[in-house]
């Protein structure tokens, strides 16, 4: 087809069907049509469901939009994700102290009593690991 679908783009023939073929089924189906098409027109297409479909995409009354997923290569270049480096200490350290976060919270929301928290003497989390 040398006929442009499209206001802001060129749709691609497999396109043009796609669409044209789902309208045609909605127009078949008792849809309403968008455009305001005279009874003699009508007779004159014979109300053949494909031909108002593309009556339709052509003037440009079809609420549509199409999306063309593109290959990684050349899409977006995807920015590398850091990598940030910290010591087995450092982590242990934070992890402690995200731990005793949620037991106070816990503490104060009425989750855990005063007497359940029971807190690990340093020297035993560090034998353990």
């Amino acid at each position: 087809m040398a006929k442009s679908y499209s206001a802001t783009g060129k749709f691609t023939r497999y396109e043009v069907a796609r669409i044209i073929g789902a309208r045609a089924l909605q127009i078949a189906m008792d849809a309403p049509l968008l455009l305001k098409v005279s009874d003699e027109k009508l007779k004159s297409v014979n109300y053949d469901a494909l031909t108002l479909a593309e009556m339709e995409l052509t003037e440009g009354v079809l609420p549509i939009a199409v999306h063309r997923p593109m290959p990684l290569k050349r899409g977006e270049k995807i920015a590398v994700a850091r990598v940030e480096a910290h010591s087995d200490d450092e982590l242990i350290a934070k992890e402690q102290e995200e731990e005793k976060e949620i037991t106070e919270d816990a503490a104060e929301i009425g989750l855990v009593n005063e007497g359940e928290v029971e807190e690990e003497p340093e020297e035993a989390a560090t034998e353990e690991q």
